[in-house]
């Protein structure tokens, strides 16, 4: 691990224990740290004490007995962690109240917020323990906020019962998909079990999804939409989508050393659950890109994006890739209620028509279950193609 986080409480430590980590996992084994599989996290009795561990974790020594592994220790009844092992110093104590928080507008105009802010940091600093994404600690305490703002309580003050007329207000009043509620469900379940310590969630049943079938482009409707799109970036952008079924975020994050035009593949870096994966592209996507690098290679394009933003520094924000595609669509006067992602749902269900095995298209796809992939069935028309309509054989007799 990169950082270990130490949670001292009652008399006992927690340790969250995500990446495995041989050296570092026979550390706490060595100091009667017993392994709690459920909650993925290592529990040590007081007889070492939690600032002792941060020490001997964070400062390098030539005992051995140390890892030189930086180390967070949050103790139940402070805000403040103390940081041992950053920058090769002993250790320093950083208040969280000099750390940058983003919290989201509130949602509920005219109520006051109340969701108070040392929860917030401690919700914070357990969702950055188990490494969650960025955009997911923004919206487990977006949800959190949200629950505490409409019902006017504290999150002591909450009940299960609160939760279900929350639940049921979000899907009348603010018209949350079924999606949208779990995400909800499990910002609030994490929240109450990881960091109160109380999972009045737990008997709160999930809404059942909407089974709605993707959005697919044929082939022909596809090679108008690439001919009206006359800016070469644009063009190659909404190509590498439909070439290689990449997400609209993984496309603007590509960098030019992602791409091995060679073998025809493209590497995508911390995908969808942060994991990394290989996909296809094409041969036109290749010509293309060689053009690309010749006119933008001294104007700064290029050297890292591959899809620069207004900033030569960042890359193209998701939104502005989303109107590139809602101007060629419309260009091309495509009536169908498409998205830049029906691009990679094209891109898979074309594969399965053309006799492709699911499962690499699973894996091409970067999905975690074959279920996900195994929607695409629904609309290819590979089989359905060889059925007549009953409408067409009326002249057959009985």
């Amino acid at each position: 691990m990169d950082v270990a986080y130490i949670f001292s409480e009652s008399g006992s430590s927690r340790v969250p224990f995500f990446d495995y980590d041989k050296p570092l996992y026979n550390f706490f084994i060595n100091r009667g740290g017993k392994w709690d599989k459920t909650r993925s996290e290592f529990v040590l009795d007081g007889n070492i004490s939690a600032e002792q561990l941060c020490r001997d974790s964070g400062n390098p020594t030539n005992s051995g007995n140390s890892l030189g592994v930086p180390c967070v220790l949050i103790e139940n009844q402070s805000t403040v962690p103390k940081i041992f092992g950053f920058l090769d110093r002993p250790w320093k104590q950083t208040a969280v109240d000099n750390q940058p928080v983003h919290r989201p507008a509130p949602v509920l105009s005219g109520l006051p917020d109340k969701f108070p802010k040392h929860w917030e940091e401690k919700l914070e600093i357990e969702l950055r323990a188990r490494k969650y994404s960025r955009n997911t600690r923004l919206s487990y305490i977006y949800y959190n906020r949200l629950l505490c703002q409409y019902l006017q309580k504290s999150p002591e003050e909450i009940k299960s019962d609160d939760i279900s007329g929350f639940l049921a207000m979000t899907e009348k009043n603010m018209e949350y998909s079924a999606a949208t509620m779990n995400i909800a469900i499990s910002a609030i379940k994490f929240f109450y079990k990881s960091v109160y310590k109380n999972d009045i969630v737990r008997e709160q049943r999930r809404p059942h999804q909407d089974k709605r079938l993707p959005v697919v482009l044929s082939k022909i409707e596809i090679k108008k939409l690439l001919m009206t799109e006359n800016n070469l970036k644009h063009r190659l952008l909404l190509m590498m989508v439909y070439a290689s079924g990449l997400r609209v975020s993984e496309v603007v994050r590509l960098k030019r050393q992602d791409i091995d035009i060679a073998r025809k593949s493209i590497m995508i870096n911390s995908g969808k659950g942060r994991k990394d994966r290989y996909t296809i592209t094409s041969d036109m996507v290749i010509n293309a890109l060689t053009d690309y690098y010749s006119r933008y290679s001294n104007t700064g394009n290029c050297r890292d994006w591959l899809f620069e933003g207004a900033d030569s520094n960042t890359h193209l924000n998701i939104r502005s890739a989303q109107y590139i595609f809602k101007h060629a669509l419309k260009e091309a006067k495509i009536g169908k209620p498409a998205s830049i992602h029906s691009l990679r749902h094209s891109f898979a269900t074309h594969l399965l028509e053309n006799g492709t095995d699911i499962r690499y298209i699973q894996e091409l796809l970067g999905h975690s279950s074959i279920h996900t992939t195994e929607r695409y069935t629904h609309v290819a028309r590979r089989k359905m193609l060889s059925i007549a309509s009953p409408l067409d054989t009326l002249d057959d007799g009985e």
